[in-house]
C-alpha cells in the first residue's frame, strides 16, 4: 500500500477486525504509549471493532500530559522576569500550573511566542540580541534531536542569549515503570514517530525482562488493527518479541544522525512523569559541555510551591488504571476550553481523545 486511503479501506480494516474475533478468547490488555495513537484509536472508532477479550489501554504517551506542574511553574517564574521572550509549542501555554500558565502569563504583559520549531526560537534570539530567548523544551525521543540540533547552532553561530529549558524524556524507563507497578500488560503497541528516531532496539530489555510483546505500529485504522493481530499473534504462539508493523517509516536500526545528536548534547538524569513519579534515567539533562546554553543552570529564579490539583486523575489515567470518564471532572469542570488536568489540553491528550469521539459511550 502507498497511499491512506488504501490504509483506511473499510474492507481491509474489516478484515482484520474479523481476524482479530477469530482468534484464541484469552483475555489480553495490550497499551499504546502514543497520544497520536490514543487520538487515532477513538478518531477511526476502533473501540467498536474489537472483540471483547482484547483491551487496549492508553499509556504515557503525550510529553504534556507527563510533564510536571513544577517545570510550569518554572516556565511561568521564567516569564516573568525583566528582557525575557518565552518560546514555546502551542500546546503548553494552556497548560495549568499551580496558580497560574502561560496563556495567562501572556495576556499579563509577558513575551511568550508559539513556535513550530527549536530553530525558529533560535532565529528569534538572533534578531533580539538584547533579550533573553528561553525554548521550552518538551518530548520523547521524536523532538529531542530538534532542541540538541538548535543548542549545537547556538554554539556554531555564538548565539549567546538562546537558552533550552529542557523537559524532555525517554519511554522505555516508563513503559518498564508500568510493568513493575503491577499493571496487567500483555503488549504494547510501540509509538511510531519515537521509533523513527530510536530504531527497535530500545524494546529488547522489556521483551528479555519482562516477556511483553511490543509491535512498533503506524496512525491509520489498518495500521493500528494489523498491530494489535501481530501483538495476539505472539501471544498465542507464547513467544514475544519486538516487530516492526510501520515498516515504511521505521527501520530497525532507527535514524543514527538523531540519535548522535542527542547523545552528544543530552546525559541521562532522574526525572518526574505524572502519575510515576521520578523514574532513573528517563529524563534528558542538557550535558555540563553546553551549560552555557541550559536555562536551569544559567537563569536562577524563584519557584512557586507546587499544588496538586483536587480531583483530577491524569496520573491514574496516564497508567491505564481509569480512564477519562472515571474522573469527576470530565467533561463538566475540565473540558477543551477550560482545561483543568494536562490530559484535556493536548490534542494528544486521552481525556482530550475522549472528549472529542468518545464522550457518550
Amino acid at each position: 500500500m502507498k497511499f491512506i486511503d488504501e490504509y483506511r479501506d473499510k474492507a481491509l480494516v474489516l478484515q482484520l477486525s474479523e481476524q482479530l474475533q477469530r482468534l484464541s478468547e484469552a483475555n489480553w490488555t495490550f497499551m499504546e504509549v502514543c497520544g497520536g495513537h490514543t487520538m487515532a484509536f477513538y478518531k477511526f472508532g476502533l473501540p467498536a471493532l474489537l472483540p471483547d477479550n482484547i483491551r487496549l489501554l492508553s499509556g504515557p504517551g503525550c510529553p504534556v500530559c507527563v510533564t510536571d506542574t513544577r517545570y510550569i511553574d518554572q516556565a511561568v517564574a521564567y516569564s516573568r522576569l525583566p528582557d525575557m521572550v518565552i518560546t514555546t509549542f502551542g500546546d503548553l501555554l494552556r497548560v495549568p500550573g499551580s496558580t497560574s500558565s502561560l496563556t495567562t502569563e501572556k495576556a499579563r504583559g509577558a513575551d511568550i511566542r508559539t513556535v513550530y520549531s527549536s530553530l525558529e526560537a533560535l532565529e528569534i534570539a538572533k534578531s533580539l540580541p538584547d533579550k533573553r530567548i528561553i525554548f521550552l523544551g518538551i518530548g520523547f525521543e521524536t523532538t529531542a534531536p530538534t532542541s540538541a540540533a538548535a543548542v549545537l547552532e547556538a554554539v556554531d553561530q555564538h548565539i549567546a542569549n538562546f537558552y533550552l529549558f529542557s523537559a524532555h524524556k525517554i519511554m522505555p524507563p516508563a513503559m518498564a515503570a508500568l510493568i513493575e507497578d503491577g499493571i496487567p500488560i500483555h503488549g504494547y503497541v510501540c509509538p511510531g514517530h519515537v521509533s523513527a528516531i530510536t530504531g527497535a532496539a530500545i524494546y529488547e530489555p522489556l521483551v528479555r525482562q519482562y516477556g511483553v510483546s511490543c509491535v512498533i505500529s503506524g496512525f491509520e485504522p489498518a495500521d493500528m488493527l494489523q498491530s494489535l493481530l501481530m501483538l495476539a499473534q505472539q501471544q498465542i504462539e507464547h513467544a514475544p518479541s519486538v516487530e516492526i508493523q510501520y515498516a515504511r517509516a521505521v527501520k530497525p536500526e532507527g535514524n543514527r544522525k538523531a540519535q548522535q545528536i542527542m547523545q552528544q548534547v543530552f546525559q541521562p538524569r532522574d526525572d518526574w512523569w505524572r502519575g510515576l513519579g521520578i523514574l532513573p534515567g528517563s529524563g534528558l539533562a542538557i550535558a555540563e559541555r553546553y551549560r552555557q546554553h541550559d536555562a536551569e543552570a544559567m537563569i536562577a529564579v524563584d519557584v512557586e510551591d507546587t499544588r496538586a490539583v483536587p480531583g483530577c486523575i491524569c496520573g491514574e489515567i496516564l497508567k491505564g488504571l481509569k480512564t477519562p470518564r472515571d474522573c469527576p471532572l470530565f467533561a463538566r469542570a475540565c473540558t477543551p476550553a477550560s482545561p483543568v488536568g494536562t490530559c484535556m489540553v493536548s490534542n494528544e491528550g486521552a481525556c482530550a481523545a475522549y472528549y472529542r469521539y468518545n464522550r457518550e459511550n
